[in-house]
């Protein structure tokens, strides 16, 4: 880490320790200096790197939904609850039967302690953001049985995981990402409950886990397993050997068992989901941070095989970043340049294509973005759905709000999108951790 990165850490914890609102406490201004637009699209504005003393921390506060509040759909959409009351859900995945399947979790307290102030700090800030609650470490069943867009039913499905995330079902077998292995339980349509002990695929690197969530999909065929790991730092502050197998997605071959590295230098990679047309695997990474409100935009992407993205030694292509030492100018040049950006700092997490959903016309061709949104810039960004329209199996034109409100009026959180996917009708669901709900969304005239 930087020296001037410590000093302003340093800053920070005075600040708290003197029971300062951190997220009001500033040293050194810093804001964004151009439109949030400028971070989007096939080509965003790349300014100078704006480092500064203290990180920028400018995150949203935890409100939840009061009196009944909720989303707020685009123009031609709806929006309703299909469950509340849950426990920090995270991802969700449709069975074939239409139930749904929730991971609830967080953060396991297990996982290897902080490795200095800067790990500490964002602990901190998480917690403010409604990250800090315990991991439930379960998978919960919703059951919508008379087909209402309500979950009548809740089952504790599976339990006693560490950190779930994602979910793929092969067949008979239910692949479950936990923070640390990938695993997996036998699954019987219809069923509720299953309490058979879940056996270990492959260990997944973990440890510190900067960045603990994992993700799990199949191929189209059903032969391969596509599995995404974080990195364990911002910028390998926590020195490089600890980055050793992260910022990457894995491919698991199932009958060979065959576990190995696809794609390298993603530095948070969360969603990932199959484009209908080509076939081709995207993804949804989450960018580096603390170097301005303007850098660096998260991005969706097709993901090459073998290819390599950049991180941590450079971003968006082959810009360099010059905190990472040493510097490597071969892989700076290897680095592949995004499809498309995001915005900056989103925390863009769940991603779901389109094409296959009951929805209007016009959002059937492209990509929903979860965005979980931001900490470390000023104004805030993400908290959001988007949609990014797509033609020809890759993005084309502005990206759209699909559904936006989980700011309330004071900037306050009221939920925060993390995942996004169909459900057996058609209708595009919405995991919302800290307003701990699943929403659904239809077409407007679709109630």
């Amino acid at each position: 880490m930087r020296t001037g990165s410590k000093i302003g850490l340093a800053a920070l914890v005075v600040a708290l320790a003197g029971g300062v609102a951190f997220y009001e406490f500033v040293l050194f201004p810093e804001s964004a200096t151009l439109a949030f637009a400028a971070g989007t699209g096939a080509s965003p504005t790349l300014p100078p790197p704006n480092p500064t003393l203290m990180p920028t921390v400018n995150i949203a506060r935890v409100a939840g939904w009061q009196d009944g509040a909720k989303p707020q759909a685009a123009q031609g959409l709806a929006v309703a609850a299909f469950a509340t009351g849950l426990t920090h859900p995270r991802w969700v995945v449709t069975l074939p039967n239409g139930d749904l399947l929730v991971a609830e979790a967080n953060k396991s307290r297990t996982d290897d302690p902080s490795t200095g102030i800067a790990d500490w700090v964002a602990d901190k800030v998480k917690s403010m953001a409604g990250a800090g609650v315990p991991s439930p470490d379960k998978i919960t069943l919703l059951r919508d049985k008379d087909g209402d867009g309500k979950a009548e039913e809740r089952h504790d499905f599976l339990k006693g995981l560490h950190s779930p995330f994602g979910m793929a079902l092969v067949g008979g077998d239910l692949y479950v990402a936990n923070a640390d292995a990938l695993v997996k339980v036998p699954y019987t349509e219809g069923q509720t409950e299953i309490t058979a002990t879940p056996e270990k695929v492959v260990d997944l690197p973990s440890g510190i886990n900067h960045h603990w969530t994992k993700n799990v999909i199949a191929s189209a065929d059903g032969q391969k397993l596509f599995v995404t790991v974080g990195s364990n730092s911002n910028v390998g502050e926590n020195g490089l050997d600890k980055e050793k197998g992260r910022a990457a997605i894995y491919v698991y071959d199932i009958a060979a068992k065959d576990f190995r590295e696809y794609a390298t230098g993603l530095r948070n990679p969360n969603g990932l989901a199959l484009e209908p047309q080509t076939g081709a695997l995207w993804t949804a990474v989450n960018e580096r941070d603390e170097i301005g409100s303007d850098l660096v935009p998260d991005y969706i992407t097709h993901v090459q095989e073998g290819g390599f993205y950049g991180w941590p030694w450079a971003y968006w292509g082959t810009n360099a970043d010059a905190r990472v030492q040493p510097a490597n100018p071969d892989k700076v040049a290897q680095a592949i340049a995004p499809d498309y950006a995001v915005g900056t700092h989103t925390a863009s997490l769940g991603i779901a294509f389109g094409m296959a959903s009951s929805l209007p016309q016009a959002w059937k061709s492209g990509l929903f973005v979860a965005q979980h949104g931001s900490w470390n810039r000023r104004p805030k960004s993400g908290y959001k759905v988007l949609y990014v329209p797509f033609a020809d199996g890759k993005p084309s034109g502005q990206p759209v709000d699909a559904l936006t409100g989980f700011l309330d009026a004071d900037e306050k959180a009221q939920g925060r999108p993390v995942d996004v996917t169909l459900d057996k009708s058609g209708a595009l669901l919405v995991t919302d951790d800290v307003g701990k709900a699943v929403w659904r969304v239809t077409g407007a005239q679709g109630m």
